[in-house]
C-alpha cells in the first residue's frame, strides 16, 4: 500500500543493526536511571545552597564513583565532558600547553581517531614538534619504533586503546614503560574499550584517558576523562567560564547524562565478562558461515589481538558503497562514522598497506549486547546474496 500525500510511510521492518562500533542502543537500565534527572530532580548540580542541587550534584558524585570503579582510578580523578572528541582535544592541547614548552614533542600514531590526529596538527601549528608513528601490516604500533621516538624531550604519548575501524588493541602496557622510563605522560583514547575489554589505568600506566558513553550503551553528548592526581599532569583548560569541574572543564553539567554515563559503567563492570562472551561466539559464528560461503574474504588488522565485536573485512573485487547499497536491510558502514564526510578511502586501512581498491571493498560489522544469532543468520545470508548478485569475489 502506497502512503497518501501528507500521510507516513507504512512502517517497514527496521535494519539489523551491526554499527556497534559508531554508536550502541541505549540500555532501558540506562535510560530508568536518567529519568528522575529529567522530571523532578531537575536542579543545577551547581547550585550549592538549596536540595535541587545538592541532588543535582550527587548525581555527579554517584557517577564518578561509577565511572572510576571501571578503570581502577579515584573518584576524583575523573572529569566530564561532551563526550571522547572534547576529552581528546582538552587533553593533548592542554597538557602540550602546559609542557610543551620545556618538553616540545608530542607522540601519536597514524591510526588514531581524527579528533586525536586534528589535535595533534594543531599542537604542530603552535610550533611544537609532532611525531606520528606507522603501524605494521596488522595495525599493531612497532614497540621498537615507539622507543625511539620518545624521549627526554617527548611531553606526551598518545595512543588508543582499540582502533575504532579495525578492532586491533594497542600494546599499552608496554608502550606506558616506554614513557614512564622517559619522563613522559601517557595518554590514550579508550573509548572503544572501556567497558568492552578490562583496562586498569594503574597496571597500563596511564596518566590521562579519554571516555565516551555511547560507545557502552549510554547516552550521546556525555563523556569524560580520566586525569591522574598531582601537578605532574597538570594541563590547561579548553573552556573558559565557570570553573566546573575544579577548572578543567566550565559549564553546567547535564546530571542525566551524567547518570547515564555512570549506570552504563555499573552495568558494563558487572555484565563485561558475559558481554565479551556474547561478541566472541556470534564473531565466531559469523566469520565461520560467511567465510565458508564466500572463500576470499580479507579480515583487516590483526587475527588475535583484537575485541571480538568488531570485524573490518574487504570483499575483494567488490566495492563497498555498491555493496551497502544492495543490503538496506543490515544496519552497518564502511569505515568510522566520525570520517563519513571525508572523501576516499579510509586511512587506517591505508595505513595497514592496502591499496585503494581493497580499502573500498570493506566493511566494518559491529555486534554488540543487543545482537543476537538470529541477526547474525540473517545478516550472514543477505551479505552472501548482495555479493553473489554483484558478481561474487575477484581477486
Amino acid at each position: 500500500m502506497t502512503a497518501q500525500l501528507g500521510e507516513p510511510d507504512p512502517v517497514e521492518q527496521r535494519p539489523i543493526y551491526l554499527d556497534y562500533q559508531a554508536t550502541t542502543p541505549l540500555d532501558e537500565r540506562v535510560l530508568t536511571a536518567m529519568l528522575p534527572y529529567l522530571r523532578e530532580n531537575f536542579g543545577n548540580p551547581h547550585s550549592s545552597t538549596h536540595a535541587y542541587g545538592w541532588q543535582a550534584e550527587a548525581a555527579l558524585d554517584i557517577a564518578r564513583e561509577q565511572v572510576s570503579a571501571l578503570i581502577g582510578a579515584a573518584p576524583g580523578e575523573v572529569y566530564f565532558t561532551s563526550g571522547a572528541t572534547e576529552s581528546n582535544n582538552t587533553i593533548i592541547k592542554g597538557v602540550m600547553d602546559v609542557w610543551g614548552k620545556v618538553r616540545p614533542r608530542l607522540v601519536t600514531v597514524c591510526t588514531e581517531h581524527k579528533c586525536v590526529l586534528e589535535s595533534a596538527l594543531y599542537c604542530q601549528r603552535q610550533g611544537y614538534e609532532l611525531v606520528v608513528l606507522p603501524v605494521l601490516a596488522d595495525g599493531i604500533v612497532d614497540l621498537d619504533q615507539v622507543a625511539e621516538a620518545v624521549d627526554e624531550r617527548t611531553a606526551l604519548v598518545s595512543v588508543m586503546a582499540v582502533n575504532n575501524e579495525i578492532g586491533v588493541i594497542q600494546p599499552l602496557k608496554e608502550i606506558g614503560k616506554i614513557a614512564k622510563e622517559n619522563g613522559a605522560l601517557f595518554h590514550s583514547d579508550i573509548a572503544q574499550a572501556f567497558g568492552k575489554t578490562p583496562v586498569d589505568v594503574n597496571n597500563l600506566q596511564l596518566d590521562l584517558a579519554s571516555i565516551s558513553g555511547h560507545k557502552i550503551y549510554g547516552p550521546k553528548g556525555i563523556g569524560a576523562f580520566y586525569k591522574r592526581a598531582g601537578r605532574a599532569t597538570a594541563l590547561s583548560p579548553l573552556f573558559s567560564g565557570g570553573d566546573q569541574e575544579a577548572g578543567l572543564r566550565s559549564g553546567t553539567q547535564a546530571p542525566a547524562l551524567v547518570a547515564g554515563l555512570g549506570m552504563a559503567a555499573e552495568i558494563a563492570l558487572a555484565e563485561m565478562t558475559a558481554d565479551t562472551e556474547k561478541s566472541v561466539g556470534l564473531s565466531m559464528r559469523f566469520k565461520q558461515r560467511l567465510f565458508a560461503a564466500l572463500p576470499g574474504i580479507q579480515l583487516n588488522g590483526h587475527a588475535e589481538k583484537r575485541i571480538a565485536s568488531n570485524l573490518n573485512l574487504c570483499f575483494p573485487g567488490i566495492d563497498g558503497e555498491l555493496l551497502l547499497a544492495n543490503i538496506r536491510s543490515l544496519a552497518l558502514s564502511s569505515g568510522a562514522a566520525c570520517a563519513s564526510a571525508l572523501t576516499g578511502p579510509s586511512y587506517v586501512l591505508a595505513a595497514l598497506g592496502l591499496t585503494e581498491t581493497q580499502a573500498k571493498s570493506a566493511l566494518r560489522i559491529g555486534i554488540g549486547r543487543f545482537s543476537t544469532e538470529v541477526e547474525i543468520d540473517q545478516a550472514v545470508d543477505v551479505l552472501v546474496e548482495a555479493v553473489t548478485k554483484l558478481g561474487g569475489l575477484r581477486p
